[in-house]
């Protein structure tokens, strides 16, 4: 699964990243967690790319329960585009979140051992995700976004069993381009090569939301 992850990208490197006409004010969080507001790319109606932010945990248009959206902060890729609550996503409104790393809690004996995995190159990262619109009963709207994960690669299995599906950049038109046909997208939803991950133990203070700064990322 992916519970939590940090951006800490300035704006102008996401730009070049995404190929945005305008650098984003990205401010670094190194602690993002589930209901959060969270940076995303999407294609706008015109069909440029375009840096925006879901609140984390999508809540399907249907719903009539938004507290819904805390329990589906994760989509498995492989029943996503059959599952009612992603389904309509998947086909139309897709997304990448921009990361810089995330974070998993390896078990061990007497308690878990958070992990922080990040790109081998020290760049960032795209984590696959869909969007979705709810219609509040007042008239108001809410963007909500989950990501999709994957069986975990060989750098991951020890940690975890799930990982984040991370899309290259050579698919990110394929996969932002609500004409590419659901069908087709199954070649992108694998797990990332191990060679182009690492990863190392971190403080449990990233184990409280309250907890933000640049120290979590720092090896133990």
């Amino acid at each position: 699964m992916c519970g939590r992850f940090a951006l800490a990208a300035t704006g102008e490197e996401v730009a070049i990243q995404y190929e945005l006409p305008i650098a984003p004010f990205i401010v670094p969080r190194y602690n993002i967690a589930p209901t959060q507001p969270v940076a995303a790319v999407r294609l706008n109606g015109r069909g440029e790319r375009e840096l925006t932010h879901f609140q984390w945990g999508l809540i399907p248009s249907w719903a009539k329960d938004p507290s819904m959206g805390a329990k589906l902060i994760n989509a498995r890729s492989e029943t996503a585009a059959e599952k009612p609550s992603f389904r309509a996503a998947f086909k139309r409104r897709r997304c990448l979140l921009p990361a810089t790393g995330f974070y998993e809690w390896r078990k061990l004996n007497g308690g878990k051992q958070p992990m922080y995995i990040h790109a081998a190159d020290g760049g960032l990262m795209s984590l696959a995700g869909l969007w979705e619109v709810w219609h509040a009963p007042d008239g108001g709207e809410l963007e909500t976004c989950t990501i999709l994960t994957t069986a975990a690669n060989g750098l991951m299995a020890p940690i975890h069993d799930r990982m984040p599906v991370i899309i290259d950049p050579l698919d990110y038109t394929m996969w932002l381009d609500e004409k590419t046909p659901a069908d087709q997208l199954g070649h992108l939803l694998r797990p990332s090569d191990d060679d182009r991950l690492a990863t190392y133990a971190v403080s449990t203070a990233v184990n409280s939301p309250k907890n933000d700064s640049i120290e979590l990322i720092d090896p133990i």
